[in-house]
């Protein structure tokens, strides 16, 4: 009895710091991206006075839009513990197939922009049951697509852009309301929308459910398989969206439309939160993980850093982002963990119950009571 009251009187003081170490965890996961963009933002500030002004801020903001339909898509596959390589590949082929259609054969280009719908979804779900049905790893099995589609790309377009774009498009890519272009507002409706079917929706619980622990999501009558494959097809034609504003604001079909966007995207998709190993994240997060990766590209252009740094600024933040998945995963959750396991406060009858001890003798494998 002794020995079980000495270890439940632990220090006062080193619960304390449990505590504050685990509130420190709960801060650095929820809102530590925010202040880092934040600071971030003060710093370009100090160092270029053109960084705040309102003509920069809105540039920053349509610069991120492609990048944040890309990363929006992209949220869905990782969740499931997944992975898409061929999102910059499914966006220049939705580029030159699109337009293909609308130059090559005269279609509307209404027609057009459905087929590279279109083809965004066979995209992903080809990506899907290749995962799904075949088993084969997502990082193989859309590596495969990334070079399929590339070459496919490049064999309808023979290696050149089609052209010219119809003007509809290119208007609507670069339409401002009030002095402010229409994709950011449509942006942000689609991540809303996506926020919506993350956390109200059946669906979006089963996708947390497979991407934590896919046995345990079967075993509760989780449609694995199909979540996956929905998962990726929803990639897949938002990777054809953003190759689609692509294509209106390049005002060609571009087989390298989306050329090398894909480590890009999931750097931002990491950073804002939504960990490789699947099960946690949200869309929020990555919004602002593809605003800090558009801030440095605005800060290197701002800066006048030569272009040739750009790549080495990406693989340098793609390194932070997966290292910073290692530590959140490793670190932050064992330190909330470590908070759940942390005894009530002595000293108050309600709150203090008596130590019980372990039984002993014959009787010691006996239930006490009934069993449920």
């Amino acid at each position: 009895m002794q020995l079980h009251s000495e270890r439940r009187a632990a220090p006062a003081g080193s619960d304390d710091r449990r505590i504050s170490l685990s509130s420190l965890g709960r801060l650095v996961s929820g809102q530590g991206l925010l202040v880092v963009i934040l600071a971030f933002g003060l710093l370009l500030h100090l160092l270029s006075a053109d960084f705040l002004t309102p003509a920069n801020l809105v540039n920053l903001l349509y610069q991120s839009t492609i990048l944040g339909v890309f990363a929006i898509g992209m949220t869905f596959v990782i969740l499931t513990s997944g992975i898409d390589l061929s999102v910059g590949a499914t966006a220049g082929l939705t580029s030159v197939l699109s337009m293909g259609a609308v130059v090559r054969y005269g279609w509307p280009p209404i027609i057009g922009i459905l087929v590279g719908l279109a083809v965004g979804l066979v995209v992903g779900l080809i990506n899907g049951a290749m995962v799904t049905k075949l088993g084969i790893s997502p990082l193989i099995a859309t590596l495969a697509t990334l070079s399929a589609t590339t070459g496919v790309a490049f064999a309808y377009s023979r290696g050149s852009n089609i052209t010219p774009v119809p003007q509809m498009l290119q208007d609507a890519v670069n339409a401002k309301t009030l002095g402010i272009p229409v994709m950011i507002p449509a942006v942000l409706v689609l991540a809303v929308l996506a926020h919506f079917l993350l956390t109200r929706t059946t669906y979006g619980r089963s996708i947390y459910a497979v991407g934590g622990n896919p046995e345990a999501a079967l075993l509760a009558g989780i449609r694995v398989a199909r979540v996956k494959l929905a998962a990726y097809a929803i990639c897949g034609v938002t990777a054809a969206v953003a190759g689609i504003m692509l294509t209106g604001r390049l005002a060609s079909g571009s087989p390298r439309a989306g050329d090398g966007i894909e480590l890009t995207v999931i750097a931002a998709v990491v950073i804002g939160g939504t960990s490789l190993f699947g099960g946690q994240g949200n869309i929020r997060g990555t919004m602002l993980g593809v605003l800090l990766i558009s801030m440095v590209s605005n800060a290197v252009n701002l800066l006048g850093v030569p272009s040739s740094y750009d790549q080495i600024v990406q693989g340098v933040v793609i390194f932070a982002a997966a290292a910073l998945d290692v530590y959140r995963s490793r670190y932050l959750q064992r330190g909330l963990s470590r908070k759940a396991a942390i005894p009530p406060p002595t000293g108050t009858p309600d709150n203090d119950p008596a130590p019980v001890l372990a039984p002993t003798g014959p009787s010691a494998g006996a239930p006490e009571g009934p069993q449920r």
